[in-house]
C-alpha cells in the first residue's frame, strides 16, 4: 500500500483531454514512496515557457518541471505543459495518456529526490519509472516505438 499523499490539481486552461482526477491520483500515488503533499498544475505553452525561463534560465516550454521542497514528507509542485506533452507524444508515437502518465510519474520521482544527472542515476530512475508504469498497465516509455495501453 502506498503512503497517503494529498494531491491538488490545478488547470491554467480547460484541457478536455486530461484523464479524470481519480485516474491521475492513482498514477501519482503509485509513484509515491513517502507521505506528503503534491500540487500538479497543467499549463499552456506561454506559462510553461515563462516558468522554465524564470527557474531554469531556459527560454522554451518544457514538458515537466518539478519543484521539490522536501523529500520526506514529500512537498512539491509539479508543472505539466499540456501542448508540449501533445507534441512529444506525437513525435514519439505514444498516446497522450501514456506520455502524461510517464511524466507525472517522472515528476513525482523527482519530488522524492530521484534524479538523472549521471548515467547511473538515469538507469536507476528509468528502471523505477518502467516498474511503476508497468504496474499501471503502460508499456516501457523508453522503448521504440513506445505504445501504451489505455
Amino acid at each position: 500500500m502506498n503512503p497517503e499523499v494529498n494531491v491538488s490539481i490545478q488547470r491554467a486552461s480547460h484541457y478536455e483531454e486530461l484523464p479524470s482526477r481519480s485516474v491521475m491520483l492513482r498514477w501519482i500515488r503509485r509513484a509515491c514512496e513517502t507521505e506528503g503533499s503534491i500540487t500538479v498544475r497543467f499549463v499552456d505553452e506561454e506559462e510553461g515557457r515563462m516558468l522554465n525561463a524564470q527557474y531554469r534560465k531556459r527560454d522554451y516550454a518544457t514538458n515537466v518541471l518539478t519543484f521539490d521542497y522536501s523529500h520526506d514528507p514529500v512537498e512539491a509542485d509539479i508543472v505539466i505543459c499540456v501542448p508540449v506533452i501533445h507534441r512529444e507524444a506525437a513525435e514519439q508515437n505514444k498516446t497522450f495518456r501514456a506520455h502524461l502518465a510517464h511524466l507525472l510519474v517522472h515528476g513525482v520521482l523527482h519530488a522524492q529526490g530521484w534524479d538523472h544527472l549521471t548515467d547511473e542515476e538515469a538507469e536507476e530512475m528509468e528502471a523505477e519509472e518502467r516498474r511503476i508504469l508497468a504496474s499501471l498497465g503502460f508499456d516501457d516509455p523508453y522503448s521504440t516505438p513506445a505504445v501504451a495501453h489505455d
